[in-house]
């Protein structure tokens, strides 16, 4: 006999936010379907198979009690970890970063899975930490070294976007773990003071993309050309867009990355500014969704877990729709449920799966 206290699987489903999702991922079929011309492949058929088993998956992940996440968090963290020094050695390379373990049936990026595993094992963390020491430095130098080894490691993939992400998902982590704040405020004059040293760390072609931030106009048909094309794009489609298969940035391949990266602007030229605030709009619904259930979890673990994956999920979007306005430098993020490729698709999906898990388990506790 089912127990009364757990709801039934069907009925205690978030089906406005899964029916929101499912509009966002299907509004990127389709724009993935005009990029091509018309057509299911290459792009739109694989996308769309990948976002329902992935849908499926957040589905059956929301099944989880609280307690087997709990479980596992620290498990999966190291697992992952120990991918990401695997991929170190013997990762793929594509597009001059070496990102990927291929397994044959499928190139796994390890560090996508950490933007999530970064957020539960602080959780879990601060969830198990006393009270009484959240302003020690027992709290401190733990979480330090949680966030700078996988940090660090995806740096030198290299891959400043999704490091930053890991990094920012923690930092939400700490902060809403009560560390003092007189912590951010030295770590932001110390970046303050090392940004120099930063800079000339950087690849060239991350220093080109922080000077192109800075002077979009200095080289429009050179290192400029993927940020000018996609202002152009966005820009000639209005109020109501040049239509759908109608686009010309895109279809005659004058806007690079039309499918990945720089989907957003693919969209905005062929349904305008109206189809640019349906996306935005359906994305902070999501995610004023998954504030939501931070704010109603029973628990501090489902608290800052939640958080920390509605920010996942926040900055996402944030990050990609900043990149490719211009407002913030080219970091390869893409704009998750929509740009073509799996793993940003898996990531959210694992975030929603498990934000529904804990949104389940304050339901079951009421």
């Amino acid at each position: 006999m089912r127990d009364p206290l757990v709801p039934a699987p069907l009925a205690v489903l978030p089906w406005k936010l899964i029916l929101t999702v499912i509009a966002i991922g299907g509004f990127g079929l389709t724009v993935l379907y005009s990029a091509a011309g018309g057509s299911l492949k290459p792009w739109a058929l694989s996308q769309g198979i990948r976002f329902f088993a992935f849908l499926f998956g957040a589905v059956l992940l929301s099944r989880l009690r609280e307690e087997q996440i709990k479980a596992a968090v620290f498990p999966v963290y190291t697992v992952i970890l120990i991918a990401l020094v695997i991929v170190e050695i013997f990762g793929f390379v594509g597009g001059g970063s070496q990102r990927w373990l291929d397994l044959g049936f499928i190139r796994l990026q390890p560090s996508e899975l950490m933007k999530p595993a970064i957020v539960l094992v602080l959780a879990r963390f601060y969830d198990l930490l006393p009270a009484g020491e959240i302003r020690r430095f027992s709290a401190v130098w733990p979480a330090a070294a949680l966030i700078g080894v996988p940090f660090f490691l995806v740096l030198i993939q290299p891959d400043l976007g999704t490091a930053t992400m890991i990094l920012a998902g923690g930092v939400v982590v700490t902060f809403l773990a009560g560390l003092p704040l007189r912590l951010y405020l030295g770590a932001g004059l110390a970046f303050l003071a090392a940004l120099p040293v930063i800079y000339f760390s950087l690849h060239d072609y991350q220093r080109n993309r922080v000077l192109i931030f800075l002077d979009p106009e200095m080289d429009p048909l050179g290192k400029g050309y993927h940020i000018s094309q996609s202002k152009i794009a966005i820009g000639s489609g209005g109020i109501f867009g040049k239509g759908f298969l109608n686009g010309t940035q895109s279809h005659l391949d004058y806007l690079p990355e039309g499918h990945t990266d720089f989907v957003f602007a693919t969209m905005a030229e062929e349904w305008g500014l109206l189809g640019g605030l349906f996306v935005i709009i359906a994305y902070l619904a999501v995610v004023n969704w998954a504030v939501r259930v931070a704010m109603r979890a029973r628990t501090r673990f489902g608290r800052l877990a939640a958080a920390g994956l509605s920010m996942t999920i926040f900055f996402y979007v944030a990050i990609n729709l900043s990149m490719v306005m211009g407002l913030a430098p080219v970091v390869g993020i893409p704009l998750p449920l929509v740009s073509f490729g799996g793993s940003a698709v898996m990531t959210v999906m694992l975030c929603l799966g498990l934000l529904m898990a804990i949104d389940r388990a304050e339901k079951a506790g009421r």
